[in-house]
């Protein structure tokens, strides 16, 4: 038995409790690099531990694969995926873009998924077949737009910062050819994109549990994500996410090289 959309508003609900009260209330951050700034809250660590007890409860034979609290049971045949803050640089900043992304996948392939973001009270939701979006203007079915070429896209990137070498010198490239150019909208910008507000989205260096809510949001919703390679998403790494075909190859042809 698979959940329903239902459940995921309560897997939701759980970790808005969570996160939305420390929200702009000065949260103590740890700082999980040594080298680096790889922040994380008590919100990160206490929405999680809200979804996995509603999902231990509830589909016990699942596994699970969560960012702060390790995985179970990824041999299991079906796998949430949970990032209870995605975004916890926007979160400390005060900045309104991050959310919790939720994931379910059978087999290794994403089915379902929510990118939930409480303080703007927004949903975007793939229940299998299709995307919805609810929020404060109400429901709608989710589809992405096609603007016809990279030179009419609008892009977005968590920050250049992240690419180096080769990497950066591939992204400029796009960024280049492109109408407009955006940064620091973490998990909100393949929102915006399965929305069709946006045609375009370039990271590298994500996670599992950065990609697993998403890729149902944007795939149902019409539009494509996969790797640099053109390969499967699930694992992370570099990806692409675009609201057309004609965009998508485009641009990999670029990132592909």
């Amino acid at each position: 038995m698979l959940p329903d959309r239902s459940f995921f508003y309560r897997l939701a609900e759980a970790a808005k409790a969570e996160t939305l009260p420390r929200f702009r209330a000065g949260v103590d951050v740890v700082n999980k690099e040594a080298k680096g700034f790889d922040p994380v809250t008590e919100g990160d660590r206490a929405a999680e531990v809200a979804i996995r007890s509603l999902i231990e409860a509830e589909f016990p034979d699942h596994g699970i694969l969560g960012e702060e609290h390790g995985s179970v049971g990824l041999d299991r045949e079906h796998v949430w995926v949970i990032d209870p803050i995605d975004g916890t640089r926007a979160f400390i900043s005060g900045v309104p873009v991050w959310g919790t992304l939720i994931g379910l996948q059978k087999n290794g392939r994403a089915i379902m998924g929510m990118i939930d973001q409480p303080f703007t009270g927004e949903r975007y939701f793939a229940d299998g077949n299709g995307s919805t979006y609810s929020g404060p203007d109400g429901e709608r079915r989710l589809q992405v737009r096609d603007c016809g070429s990279i030179s009419n896209a609008i892009l977005f990137t968590t920050s250049p910062h992240l690419f180096v070498g080769e990497e950066l010198s591939r992204y400029r490239e796009i960024e280049s050819q492109v109408r407009l150019f955006r940064y620091g909208t973490d998990c909100y910008a393949y929102a915006l994109l399965a929305a069709g507000h946006v045609d375009l989205v370039i990271e590298n260096s994500l996670k599992p549990y950065d990609v697993g809510g998403i890729i149902p949001v944007i795939e149902q919703a019409g539009g494509i994500i996969t790797t640099w390679d053109g390969g499967r998403p699930e694992m992370g790494g570099s990806i692409i996410a675009a609201g057309s075909r004609a965009v998508y190859e485009q641009a990999r042809a670029i990132l592909a090289r």
